[in-house]
């Protein structure tokens, strides 16, 4: 989601057991094509704060889900190992596919620029190797068994053009460090496309 005059989609990659699935691929799509609306709704009130806006796009989702994507129900915060939760679920409805109580895709949501300078990074990681937006999915802390996972970025300051340079510039700089219990960051796994749609203006 962008600040700026228009909306943008950026694309990475994760390069370790990721598979093509019809039903997760559509429900991104469904989220993609969901959010600039769900940014200029006037109903929704202001919020900056990543917990507050993660349920709102919830409700959002799953409220739009019902007429135009009904096959699928969305829930917030679901639980993964330990401690640990995941910001956004989907499971499907009456699927001979995925288990009805299972997530078949989950959604992890993070602020950019963060809150904090000591969390700047943690779209990637976090103060420790297992903490952090991408860097938990790539080491099985969530969404272990799913194929295909996503991330959704709150852009509230800078450009999407500005975040798209910065983050795979970090991962450059996480490629070169190897050290016991990390997430093999490669350049490989940058960022790879960068597409606009200027049909939407409003802020987050």
């Amino acid at each position: 989601m962008s600040g700026d005059t228009s909306q943008h989609s950026i694309f990475g990659k994760i390069t370790s057991g990721i598979g093509v699935r019809e039903l997760p691929l559509q429900t991104i799509n469904f989220v993609r094509e969901q959010l600039p609306a769900w940014r200029d709704d006037p109903d929704r009130p202001d919020e900056k704060s990543e917990p507050k806006l993660n349920l709102q796009l919830c409700k959002y989702l799953d409220r739009r889900a019902r007429n135009d994507f009904p096959m699928v129900q969305f829930t917030h915060e679901e639980l993964q190992g330990g401690h640990r939760s995941v910001d956004i679920s989907a499971t499907a409805i009456e699927s001979k596919l995925y288990p009805a109580y299972d997530p078949f895709i989950v959604f992890e949501c993070k602020r950019l620029p963060p809150p904090s300078k000591d969390r700047e990074k943690e779209y990637l990681t976090g103060e420790n190797t297992e903490s952090g937006g991408i860097q938990r999915f790539k080491l099985g802390l969530h969404a272990e068994n799913l194929q295909i996972v996503a991330m959704i970025g709150y852009i509230q300051r800078q450009s999407v053009q500005h975040w798209h340079g910065q983050i795979n510039q970090w991962i450059s700089e996480l490629s070169q460090i190897t050290s016991k219990g990390s997430a093999g960051w490669t350049d490989n796994d940058k960022l790879e496309s960068l597409t606009e749609d200027l049909a939407w203006g409003s802020e987050l």
